[in-house]
């Protein structure tokens, strides 16, 4: 049986590969990738803690349906600035981009 301890766990590994790839990833494609998977451990913890604490309502799942949708809006717009900056640059590696410089 799977306990709410098995999803605590699998969502802490999830949300510390998603912080180590922000940390050491220079690549704003992989950084994009990484918040993701940082949100998604949060979204298991969201409906870990629904299932567990208070079986009974669905407010765990529509925070996280909410998440979801919200996480989607942040990877198109997000993509898009990429994509912009990959058009004047010529690069998505973050190191490179001084946009904001003068």
């Amino acid at each position: 049986m799977v306990s709410l301890q098995h999803y605590l766990v699998l969502s802490t590994i999830l949300f510390a590969i998603g912080a180590y790839g922000i940390m050491v990833r220079r690549n704003a494609i992989l950084i994009l990738i990484s918040i993701e998977l940082m949100l998604n451990a949060v979204n298991i913890n969201m409906v870990a803690f629904a299932r567990f604490v208070t079986p009974e309502t669905l407010a765990g799942q529509v925070f996280t349906i909410f998440a979801i949708a919200s996480g989607a809006a942040e990877v198109g717009i997000g993509l898009a600035i990429i994509l912009l900056v990959y058009r004047g640059r010529a690069t998505v590696n973050v190191d490179e981009i001084d946009l904001l410089k003068w």
